[in-house]
């Protein structure tokens, strides 16, 4: 226990408490090789997250697919064209495994309907980082905590016509990882953002090569924040504001079988870090070398994103990852599920496989997904996700109606 506090309560510190910028130099061939680890920094990274199993087995993927009771997370505007009026579902996902026994990801989510074309949803995600035991500088006891962050949302979603649809979500986050514990001398607090999602869906009737099909187009820009801080004022950080895009095709094979694929595209809107040189300018600032300066509002930080990386566009290209996705159904009941999930070696380096299966019964429907990365000794290896959604419409249809 003793040890797990220590690394959790040091990845913590590290990932989530600002400092200053140490300068880096390179070399003048950077834009070239475009090889060198650069991060983008932001934090309540348990948004990023993919909560439910479908999308966990798909590689992440699910801008664009079939609508669900998990659409809250990947794309709100779904929730116009789903088919029940009313439906909620609980997730629940244990995380790294292979790092610390007991962080945990919880999601519940539903929906009710109010119209034909209106919509309204709300989902709850509690992260918990398991149980931290703090000690003093002679190795006492002083006290323990339990690391935990916090999402609710609410959503409204709207068909805007037989085929197109747009969603605004509204998100309260609360993030309280430190426990008002000292860092560097500094006291440190709770962080908080309100956020915005803003999201469309296209779906339309295909034919492939004889094959009857849907074709789904979606995208989301998600996390539209304020910037928060865990200590002091001065160096407040950005949430992940992400911009994503998916494609979905799924295609009847014959009255009994369905085949889907299932592409996204990711992008944070955040700034990337800047190359530093060792000199510094008249307030002791150091000099940017190449890149641009990070420290802007939310809305430059979202437009500077798409130019501001020093590798140029070769590093910008890198900052986007892809998840890919396969689903095929047995009578609409049982869905096997594989997918692959790619992030590039300089920007976090997060590749796996994915695969699941899903069971949809009269009531309730179950999925269940796991992760199979491409390296040995992987955070994330052997992660299971466990879903569970309700057909209450289902299950008052199976009621017996009473007797007049």
């Amino acid at each position: 226990m003793a040890q797990k506090s220590v690394v959790l309560l040091a990845l913590l510190m590290l990932f989530c408490i600002p400092g200053p910028a140490i300068p880096q130099d390179v070399d003048d061939d950077y834009d070239l090789s475009g090889r060198q680890l650069n991060l983008v920094p932001v934090t309540m990274m348990f948004l990023t997250i993919t909560p439910d199993s479908r999308a966990g087995a798909l590689g992440d993927a699910g801008i664009a697919t079939s609508p669900d009771v998990y659409s809250m997370h990947v794309n709100p505007a779904k929730y116009a064209f789903i088919d029940n009026d009313f439906g909620a579902a609980f997730s629940y996902t244990p995380w790294l495994r292979n790092l610390v026994p007991d962080i945990n990801l919880a999601y519940l989510s539903g929906y009710t309907r109010i119209d034909n074309s209106q919509v309204l949803a709300a989902s709850l995600t509690y992260f918990s980082l398991g149980e931290i035991i703090f000690t003093n500088h002679a190795g006492q006891y002083d006290g323990q905590f339990t690391p935990n962050e916090f999402a609710f949302d609410v959503a409204y979603s709207r068909l805007f016509s037989e085929n197109f649809s747009g969603g605004l979500a509204f998100r309260y986050i609360r993030s309280d990882i430190t426990g008002g514990q000292y860092v560097g001398g500094t006291a440190t607090k709770a962080a908080w953002a309100f956020a915005a999602d803003v999201s469309a869906y296209y779906r339309n009737n295909v034919r492939v090569s004889d094959l009857p099909g849907e074709l789904g187009l979606g995208m989301n820009i998600s996390n539209i924040g304020n910037k928060v801080t865990y200590g002091d004022d001065q160096n407040p950080q950005f949430i992940p504001i992400n911009m994503g895009i998916g494609s979905f095709l799924q295609l009847e094979l014959d009255p009994y079988n369905t085949l889907a694929f299932a592409l996204d595209l990711n992008k944070l809107l955040v700034p990337t870090p800047p190359i530093y040189s060792q000199e510094q300018d008249e307030n002791n600032n150091f000099i940017i070398k190449k890149g641009m300066d990070p420290n802007v509002s939310v809305p430059m930080g979202m437009l500077q994103s798409f130019y501001d990386a020093p590798g140029g566009w070769r590093e910008e290209l890198r900052e986007i990852y892809y998840s890919f996705g396969m689903e095929y159904w047995y009578l609409n009941q049982f869905a096997i599920r594989g997918g692959y999930y790619h992030e590039h070696e300089t920007k976090g380096n997060r590749k796996y496989f994915t695969t699941g299966i899903g069971l949809k019964l009269n009531v309730f429907a179950l999925d269940v997904s796991y992760v199979i990365p491409v390296f040995r000794n992987h955070p994330l290896a052997n992660t299971l996700r466990f879903s569970l959604a309700f057909d209450f419409e289902a299950l008052r249809r199976s009621r017996p109606q009473e007797a007049f």
